[in-house]
């Protein structure tokens, strides 16, 4: 066993030894380890390079703020995930790690290079240094910028994983269970309501691992521990959750949980989910999130070995590992010297503390006298040494400002705190206000926004004393907003430590050679001066200096660099810190991976796939499917030998020969009722609907409050109350368009909207024998051409099921549209076929619909439009009621723009070569030689094979698009050529409409 291991220390099994790799070398570590502490137990504290500097970094916390420490993590095969936190990945027989960002090896890196080439990449470099010449930008700095961006590497393959999500509520939800936490839920648990617990960590309770000293019986704490865990786990009301951690703070106490819940697992049960996100609705939070230790700023901290006192004693007392044995402790606040006297009573020689404060509490000065520790107080750091590992640091005193001589301490690890940072992202996420403290030098929570308490070292208290009767008082608290009463709590464990939050004055870096380097955010390598230099180059709002210097917006969203980056800031600005303001914390809290945040929904299940009534006897029949928005639809029946194209051109022939039938179940369809919905229609549509009779229907125009088109499709009149409303841009988005402004603008309207989508399964019927087939079936309505005329809609049966029958066409054939209830769809669709067998009836799907529709210059809301078109640019002005005195829209047509030439326009295109067809999207010129970048006009929206004309047809955006008919356009192709193309009408099959009639 390594000197490092304590064999009686921590709570990791000693009797357990556990192997790994790092880097390909074999380590041992014990149950219970983390990567790094396993490692740091080996003497391995080089575990990656920094990511614009490559200089060698270590561990540097021993949590999830980690911000050097980020490995590449092998679980089995094709299980791999990069930027994994060594700090927070336990250990166990068999896993695979890996340093990152470095190359050929961790030792040796090519990449270091770049630290003695500093000065070329200063804050903001990459705006100044990619600038000239632009030829370059292509060819040499986008490549090179490409290849050194980024962590680690990213998967190339699958992940195999599976994820997991469900939801959870509860009266009571604490987040943390260090001291002040596990308080909070002792009060609250005892009274009964429900209760959870969660804690990112393995083990509950590890915060107060770190928290024994020489005022506290270790065996004490670890007791009390175990007996406030007992007490919840064994009450019905309380579920505990380690490993858990919240990621996310949302609208009316939504809070999102990542659980991981078989990382630390060598054997993994089948089909296990990795992680599962929960979404916690609460009644009450609590947030004990504790404090994080704050880093300290000077020449060199960046070095391995140099990391958090507070990381230093959670590796001693939870994994009985000493990070060194001749550590020097550097601080600026009391509780750092508890880690220099705990790692003197585990046998560590330590080999000074160096605090920057000359007025030292006489109790501390005692006890490190009596470990025989040398004190220097009124000291700084000023530069350390050392290659893969610090080996000395030179710390000079401070005298009224002035620097005395350097003094330098040889030393295998340096344990630094420039006090304690509240832990309050989770609160930030709510947009509760944050509050500066000159006392705690540290911004604590102000107003709440949500029903939320904040206990503990999250309010600015320290000690044990003080967190267990916060803790207490917060669930107290919680209890009283529910409407509950609190039982009495009581603590065994009393002591009275405390530690200041003081913030360490910057140190005289800035005044060292100009190759002094003291980081203040590791992870992006942005030091002191970068901030400095960002301040001189006219950033005054944080935010600014944030964005310039990337300070913060690491993976540790800044919990250990953005105190000390506004510190610095504000000095530079010469104006107090709450002048300069804060950044923005926005969840997660921590890195989360996209397969937590998808849950279920990979493969078949992305989204949930929407079938129709009649998709069964689709698959029965061998469909090709397509997925639209949610559905699923039919793309076309093949037969023996038919590719696509075949296919499509049969149905297509069929159809207009004959007789096609049409699964149009997925129309959007909506209900609108009561006695003002014409008014409503007349206010939300661009055509007039007061004189439609009922038993008609009429071509229905939405548009935005823009005037741009939204939506269209063929709205029947049921009754004088009621109209049956189609839509073909999303039923769902024009329902909740439809309900805002009934809600909002015209609240005083007695109207009634229902989504009607599911309820009628609806069969297109098309072609020249529709009728034929049709008439026969129906009851309960005339079929004639005079009584049941195009454009007419009826309640009748059809095959013996209710139906409501649309005499209505997309396709330009005789047409209708039969609604029958959703359970009766396949039933009537297999009546008709068995019917249709006489005019040799053929299925068709979605290709051909498109075909179909195309050629008679029908357009589709979303592709043949874009947001930005007018009735006016899609050719149906007409559809506009123009003695309306009102509707949405309707000022904005009158806009100048709206109105000027030159606008984008739907237009026909014709190619030069009947057998070319275009791409959908692609870009249309006017001089296919002119010089890059070419000057667009416009673009494809539809391109289709037509069968009927025996050539391909197209439809386009142009611009100033109807006043170029007869002219040739020009459409870029892939490979660098060209096809020519004439503009058209629209419409390009049957323009008279004769074929809607009956025979």
């Amino acid at each position: 066993m390594s000197d490092l291991r304590i064999s009686d220390r921590g709570r990791v099994d000693h009797a357990r030894p556990v192997r790994f790799t790092f880097d390909g070398k074999t380590f041992a570590g014990l149950e219970g380890d983390t990567v790094a502490s396993a490692l740091l137990a080996n003497g391995q504290h080089l575990m990656g390079r920094g990511f614009k500097y490559h200089r060698p970094r270590g561990v540097v916390t021993a949590g999830s703020e980690e911000p050097n420490a980020l490995i590449g993590t092998t679980r089995g095969p094709g299980q791999f995930e990069p930027n994994t936190h060594a700090t927070m990945q336990e250990i166990y027989d068999g896993l695979s790690t890996e340093s990152q960002n470095k190359w050929p090896s961790l030792k040796f890196d090519i990449g270091a290079i770049n630290d003695r080439l500093y000065m070329l990449f200063s804050a903001g470099f990459y705006y100044k240094t990619f600038m000239w010449p632009k030829s370059f930008w292509d060819k040499v700095y986008e490549p090179f910028i490409r290849r050194a961006a980024g962590l680690g590497r990213s998967l190339t393959y699958l992940d195999p994983d599976h994820y997991a999500s469900r939801y959870l509520h509860c009266d009571v939800l604490i987040v943390g269970a260090g001291p002040s936490g596990l308080a909070a839920a002792l009060t609250a648990a005892r009274s009964g309501p429900s209760v959870v617990v969660v804690d990112e960590q393995a083990e509950m309770g590890e915060a107060l691992l770190s928290e024994p000293s020489v005022e506290i019986d270790r065996d004490q704490v670890w007791g009390w521990l175990a007996s406030t865990l007992a007490e919840p786990a064994s009450l019905p009301n309380v579920r505990l959750m380690n490993r858990s951690t919240a990621i996310g703070y949302y609208h009316q106490n939504m809070v999102g949980l990542c659980q991981k819940l078989t990382d630390h697992l060598s054997d993994v049960p089948a089909d296990a989910p990795r992680e599962r996100l929960w979404r916690v609705r609460a009644g009450q939070v609590i947030l004990a999130q504790g404090a994080i230790d704050r880093p300290m700023v000077f020449d060199g901290n960046d070095r391995p070995g140099v990391m958090m006192a507070g990381a230093a004693q959670t590796f001693l007392n939870r994994f009985g590992v000493k990070v060194g044995v001749r550590p020097v402790i550097l601080t600026s606040n009391d509780s750092a010297w508890y880690t220099a006297f705990d790692l003197a009573d585990a046998g560590c020689k330590v080999a000074a503390i160096v605090d920057t404060r000359t007025d030292i509490p006489p109790a501390l000065m005692q006890a490190a006298m009596s470990r025989q520790i040398e004190a220097l107080t009124g000291y700084t750091a000023t530069a350390t040494s050392g290659r893969l590992r610090v080996k000395s640091i030179r710390v000079n005193p401070v005298r009224g400002g002035r620097v005395g001589a350097a003094r330098t301490i040889a030393c295998d690890a340096v344990l630094m705190c420039g006090g304690w940072t509240p832990s309050l992202h989770l609160f930030s996420h709510t947009k509760g206000s944050l509050e500066w403290d000159a006392k705690a030098k540290a911004y604590l929570p102000g107003h709440k926004t949500e029903a939320v308490h904040i206990a503990g070292a999250g309010r600015g208290l320290w000690g044990i004393a003080a967190v267990l009767a916060d803790g207490a008082q917060a669930g107290a608290d919680a209890l009283r907003d529910l409407g509950r009463k609190a039982g009495a709590a009581t603590y065994a464990v009393t002591n009275d430590r405390t530690g200041t939050g003081i913030t360490q004055k910057e140190l005289p870096t800035d005044r060292s050679p100009s190759s002094a380097k003291a980081f203040v955010d590791f992870q992006n390598d942005v030091t002191a001066k970068d901030i400095r230099l960002a301040v001189r180059e006219g950033m005054r709002s944080i935010e600014h200096v944030k964005r310039y210097t990337t300070n913060g917006m690491a993976t540790d969203q800044g919990k250990l660099s953005n105190m000390n980056g506004l510190t610095i800031a504000s000095d530079a600005l010469g104006k107090d810190i709450p002048q300069v303001g804060l950044t923005t914390f926005r969840p997660p809290y921590t890195p989360t991976t996209f397969g937590a945040l998808a849950g279920y929904h990979k493969g078949s299940h992305f989204e949930v796939t929407r079938k129709t009534p009649i998709d069964s006897w689709a698959v029965e029949n061998g469909a090709a499917f397509e997925p639209v928005a949610l559905w699923r639809r039919a793309s076309y029946f093949s037969k023996a030998g038919e590719d696509m194209h075949a296919a499509v051109n049969r149905e297509c022939r069929a159809t207009r020969q004959s007789l096609g039938i049409f699964d149009a179940s997925t129309l959007g369809k909506i209900e609108v009722s009561g006695p003002d919905a014409v008014e409503f229609m007349n206010r939300m549509y661009t055509n007039p609907w007061a004189k439609l009779a009922p038993g008609k229907c009429r071509y229905g125009l939405l548009l935005g409050e823009d005037g741009f088109i939204r939506d269209d499709g063929v709205i029947g009149r049921m009754r004088d109350d009621l109209f049956h409303v189609t839509t073909t841009g999303g039923a769902a988005r024009v329902l909740n368009m439809m309900e805002d402004y009934l809600q909002t603008e015209w609240p005083d309207l007695q109207v009634w909207l229902t989504s009607t989508t599911e309820e009628w399964a609806t069969i297109a019927i098309n072609g020249p024998n529709a009728h034929k087939l049709l008439a026969p079936l129906v009851e309960g309505q005339n079929m004639s051409d005079a009584a049941f005329p195009h454009m007419s809609v009826a309640e009748c049966t059809v095959a013996s099921f209710p139906s409501r029958l649309f005499r209505i066409s997309f396709t330009g054939e005789l047409g209708f549209e039969v609604n029958v209830p959703a359970r009766h769809g396949r039933a009537l669709w297999e009546k008709l076929m068995e019917v249709g067998k006489a005019y040799d009836v053929c299925p068709y799907g979605t290709e051909t619909m498109h075909i179909l529709r195309a050629e008679k210059g029908y357009i589709i809301i979303g592709q043949d439009t874009d947001g930005t078109v007018t009735p006016e640019d899609a050719g149906i002005g007409w559809a506009i009621g123009k003695a309306k005195p009102d509707f949405v829209g309707k000022r904005s047509l009158a806009w100048p723009d709206i109105v000027a030439k030159g606008r984008k326009q739907l237009v026909g295109l014709s190619t030069e070569n009947p057998k070319d067809a275009l791409v959908e999207g692609a870009q249309i010129v006017l001089d296919p030689k002119q010089p890059k970048p070419m000057k667009m006009i416009g673009h494809v929206t539809s391109s289709y094979w037509s069968e009927a004309l025996g050539r391909s047809i197209a439809m386009a955006v142009v611009q100033g698009g109807f006043d170029r008919m007869g002219d040739t356009l020009h459409i870029p192709t892939a490979d660098g050529g060209s096809q020519a193309a004439k503009v058209t009408g629209s419409v390009f099959d049957d323009p008279a409409g004769d074929r809607l009639k009956v025979e």
